[in-house]
């Protein structure tokens, strides 16, 4: 090899190392800045204000675990937030989200409508829904055990009377399923005769339903005794694949996140008064019967159970149970 070449290649190799140098250089001042700025950040020294834990829509109704205390700029503090040691977080369970929060978000005393208050049950329902009340007692409402949030099913109870002997049959079934708890009518704040706050349970409960299913739980209210079942969180899979299967939820034909997640909050959040189960007396005790017995008329032959034998003499034919003489 040449020297000239020779020549070109160092100088090309001490070019390339200067440059490497260059940019590591650039690189390492452009980061100190950032650094110097995260430094220079304020401290959040200032009260603590109510914040969202997640994403509240309209209509939400609140949960013990959708809020938290934040550290928030004393500066930046507005009147209607809600400052920790002034409010207590359970007391807001149960109201109803008016304006949208989002993660993060200060709660602000206007965001939130209490029950009872002017205009909750009207920020509770979805759109095309409507409020319904049911009248329950201890036994019928899983002991004082359901709250606004829940979902919960309908059961009637009821005795369908007719049959030869008169004793009505005994049934008891699901009406509707997967009904939104609105509000309940228990009450913290009444006053005992000892002068100490008690607890009145309630006696009704408010539920969203469609005005369909409206309309059948006021006949259902004439009809027998209602009573409720509450809903395990975990019935949501199952309820999707039963309305897969039964067309009643369009699958998205794309891979769209967003889509899916559409469809599972539709089935979540619907009621629906289809494929109710229903259980009899029979189902209960073998003491029981399974369905009415029909009336017997007049001059009509005798009902048999069990299997007989059919005897004709002449022109008249007689039914003869097997094993009678």
């Amino acid at each position: 090899m040449d020297g000239k070449k020779i020549i070109l290649l160092a100088g090309a190799l001490i070019i390339a190392i200067a440059t490497a140098f260059m940019a590591r250089s650039m690189f390492s001042n452009s980061g100190a800045p950032q650094a110097t700025a995260a430094n220079m950040q304020p401290a959040l020294d200032g009260p603590q204000v109510l914040v969202a834990t997640r994403a509240l829509p309209v209509g939400t109704i609140i949960e013990p675990n959708s809020f938290r205390f934040q550290p928030w700029p004393k500066d930046l503090v507005e009147n209607a937030y809600y400052l920790k040691d002034s409010v207590d977080p359970a007391s807001l369970a149960g109201s109803v989200v008016r304006n949208a929060i989002t993660a993060g978000q200060p709660v602000t005393q206007g965001a939130l409508v209490k029950p009872g208050d002017r205009g909750f049950l009207a920020a509770a329902l979805g759109p095309g829904m409507r409020a319904v009340t049911v009248p329950v007692s201890a036994q019928s409402s899983v002991a004082g055990f359901i709250f606004p949030g829940d979902r919960v099913d309908l059961v009637l109870t009821q005795q369908v009377v007719g049959g030869g002997d008169g004793q009505p049959l005994k049934v008891s079934e699901t009406i509707v399923q997967n009904m939104r708890v609105l509000a309940t009518d228990q009450r913290t704040d009444a006053i005992g005769e000892d002068g100490k706050p008690k607890v009145v349970t309630y006696s009704n409960v408010t539920l969203e339903v469609t005005p369909k299913i409206a309309e059948k739980i006021a006949v259902a209210q004439t009809v027998g005794s209602l009573s409720l079942s509450l809903r395990s969180m975990a019935d949501t899979t199952s309820d999707l694949e039963s309305a897969i299967a039964s067309g009643e939820v369009n699958v998205p034909e794309s891979d769209d996140p967003a889509a899916e997640k559409r469809m599972m909050l539709a089935v979540a959040n619907r009621p629906t008064a289809s494929g109710s189960s229903f259980a009899t007396g029979a189902d209960v005790s073998r003491f029981q019967r399974r369905t009415v017995p029909g009336k017997v008329q007049e001059g009509a032959p005798p009902v048999i159970e069990g299997p007989a034998v059919r005897i004709a003499r002449g022109a008249s034919v007689s039914v003869v149970p097997l094993g009678s003489k």
